[in-house]
Order: structure tokens, then sequence, then C-alpha cells
């Protein structure tokens, strides 16, 4: 399958300034960059979904520039509801360091160079910039847009100088790195089309130069019709540990997380999040509808992704704890209560219930704690034995264990 073909297949295709897809199969310049502001410590898969686009091209022999934004970051890129709140220096620089790695892990690409556009920022002339690219950008350009007028319109929030010039600082970055490394192919999710467009016509003017975009439709929620991403409170994120920020999903999360996806969400999860090619994925959902009862293509999709982002090794020991401690009458060993010590939050053995559940953040109170003891809510699993549920509120969790609140929340004792 040709680029062009994939990218239509496996629905990374918005708006773009290619008028022939199959051109990108055939293109001389195979250079292209995708950035990301560093607005937290981790990525969401909101932002996976551009990356494996990325992936894709990479895939394809095209070669990858990953920027990150240390400058745009320290402005925020404009909401259509209100100004973002500045980010401290020191934040800014925390979380482009915990996202380096992971736009590296995704992309998977052995010739990939990572920028900062801080790095070109930070020694520019103001009065320079106004000259030679103020003057090159066309107001109406940006009035034109949908955000703007939303904010300065009747009715609106305002705009602060600072984030009406983001689109003019990512425009800059495009035309930094065409003149650089000869970019000339912009990706970016469908919501940076504008911004991105920006740097097209500084590179037509100032460069007598044609570039492109390509972007990807941003992805929908099948559940809740919202985006995926951390603006709509239902992020998922890239991160498996903290990095001081609290955003992160534990790896046995973001397996469950595409394992508990609906029957009708799983063709279109699949193409974008997971590297199976046509034929793998044709052969899983021709299972999939054959044994609607198995979740055959829901475990393929959780399989998938968790690779992807998280490793092989990550992914195989988050489907064997899954398959266990969801199996009916499932007894566990040593060994599963170690590998779950790594995927859950846990505690040290010899603590009461009730204090377990609250170090755990499996409860918030002591009251809640009681309560959902009494309700039967509560359920342990030590090695060799099947689970029992727990209805003293005075019980003391005394060996290694993992405890079950519910369905589906985790802690273990250890």
């Amino acid at each position: 399958m040709k680029l062009s073909e994939e990218l239509v297949w496996r629905g990374f295709q918005a708006e773009t300034t290619i008028k022939d897809p199959a051109s990108l199969d055939t293109r001389e310049n195979k250079r292209f960059y995708w950035g990301a502001d560093p607005s937290a410590d981790s990525l969401t898969i909101g932002n996976l979904a551009a990356l494996m686009m990325c992936a894709c091209f990479v895939r394809h022999g095209y070669t990858p520039y990953l920027l990150v934004g240390g400058a745009t970051g320290q402005i925020g890129d404009p909401k259509d509801t209100g100004e973002r709140d500045l980010k401290p220096l020191s934040e800014v620089e925390h979380n482009k360091a915990c996202i380096r790695e992971q736009i590296q892990r995704v992309v998977n690409a052995e010739n990939v160079t990572m920028v900062d556009n801080y790095d070109w920022f930070k020694d520019i002339n103001y009065i320079e910039f106004l000259r030679e690219i103020g003057k090159n950008f066309s107001m109406t350009q940006l009035l034109d847009r949908k955000f703007i007028q939303s904010r300065i319109g009747e009715g609106g929030s305002g705009i602060s100088y600072a984030e009406f010039s983001y689109t003019l600082i990512q425009g800059y970055d495009f035309l930094h790195l065409y003149r650089k490394y000869g970019i000339q192919l912009q990706l970016c999710g469908a919501d940076q089309y504008g911004n991105c467009s920006t740097g097209i016509s500084l590179i037509r003017k100032l460069e007598n130069a044609e570039a492109d975009v390509w972007s990807t439709p941003l992805v929908i929620d099948p559940v809740s019709g919202r985006k995926f991403g951390k603006s709509e409170g239902n992020a998922v994120w890239l991160a498996s540990s903290d990095n001081g920020q609290g955003n992160f999903t534990s790896v046995f999360d973001f397996y469950q997380f595409w394992l508990n996806q609906a029957d009708d969400a799983v063709e279109y999860l699949i193409k974008i999040y997971t590297v199976y090619d046509k034929t793998e994925v044709e052969e899983i959902l021709a299972e999939h509808v054959a044994h609607p009862g198995e979740r055959i293509g829901q475990k393929a999709l959780a399989k998938g992704a968790t690779e992807v982002v998280h490793g092989r090794e990550a992914a195989k020991a988050a489907e064997s704890l899954s398959e266990k401690l969801f199996a009916r009458g499932a007894v566990l060993s040593q060994s599963d209560i170690s590998d779950a010590a790594k995927a859950f939050p846990g505690a040290e053995k010899g603590i009461s219930a009730v204090d377990f559940l609250i170090a755990t953040d499996l409860a918030t109170s002591k009251t809640e704690a009681r309560r959902l003891i009494k309700s039967g809510a509560v359920s342990v699993l030590t090695a060799g034995k099947e689970s029992f549920k727990i209805t003293d509120e005075e019980a003391v969790i005394t060996e290694a264990a993992i405890v079950k609140r519910g369905k589906n929340k985790f802690a273990v004792a250890v």
C-alpha cells in the first residue's frame, strides 16, 4: 500500500494544501515536521493520533523533524473560550523534557531530528521580527478565523496581544525550518491547520517557494462524542507514571481503555492507533464479527495501541494481568501479584483495610472506605487462593495481595 493510500485508509486526511494525495508517493523532498507545545508533562492519545500519522510517513521513507515548542509553550495556543494561564518557565522546561522521549518512542525513527523553537526565538530581535515577519503577515487572514471572531466579537472574552501573535510565531517556525533544513511539509491535527498555513504564506512571500500542510482529523470519542484530550477532561495520558503533575495513565489502565471500547468503534480506532496493516486489520475485523462475544477486535486494539506506546513486554504483561484479574474463579501466583505491583498503586501490607483503601486512593475518606467494605465492594486476591470479599470494617491486609474495589479499580499490598 502506498503512503497516499494508507493515509486515506487509516483516516489520516483532513484539510490539506496538497491537491493530489498521490503526489506524496513521489515527492522528492521527503522531510516533514510536526510540533507539540509542552502544555503538560505528558502527551495524550489525542496527540498520539497525529504521531501515528507521522509514523506512517516515516514507514514510507520520510524523514521526521519533531518540534517541542519551548517558545510557543510559554504563550499558549489560543482557545475559543478565553486566555490560557501562563506557565512558569521552569514548568515549561520540565514538560519539554518529559514529552521529548514520548514523541521519539512513538514515531520510532532511526533518523529523527528533535528541535525546539526556543532555540531560535530566544535571540530574535523584536524590531527585526516585526520588519521581516510582521510586515509580511496579513491581519485579515487571522481575523477571519472563527476562534478570533468568538473572542473579540460581542460577548467574547477578548484576547491578549500575546495569544493573538501565536499564529505568527508558529508560522515563523515553518519558515525557519524551511531555511535551515529545507522542510516543505508540515503535519498537524486539523485544529492547527490555520496556524500552519501562516508558515506557507511566509515561505511563499519571503523565499518565493512553495510549502504544504497535511492535517489529520481530530479523533472523537465514540461514546461521549468529544475529542480525545486534556481540554475535554477525558485525557488518557501516554506517561505511565507520575512525572510530577499527576498526568499519567498506568499501562494496565491504558490497555483497559482500549479493551473497553464499543464494538462499533473498533474499526475506526484500530486503524488510527495500531500499526497492523490492512490485511491484518481485515482478518481481525472478520474474526470480530464472526465471534462477537469474544471481543477479538477490542483485544487486538488494546494490544496494538499499548505496544506502540509502552512496548511489547508491557503490552504482554497488561494483557496477561487483565485476563487473570477478570477471569471467573481465577487464582493468581505470587509472580502475578509482583507484576500487578508495577501496574497499580500500592501500600504496605499490615495495615487496616480502611487505611489501605485511603492510602491507595481507592477511597477518599474513612467513611467512604467503611461504606465500600460494608456493601461488599472490596475483595482481595492472594497467591494461590480465589478472591474473597472483605466485610469486616476492622479487617487487616496481612498478605501480599491485589485489592479490588468494584469492577475495575485495583491496588496492591506489598
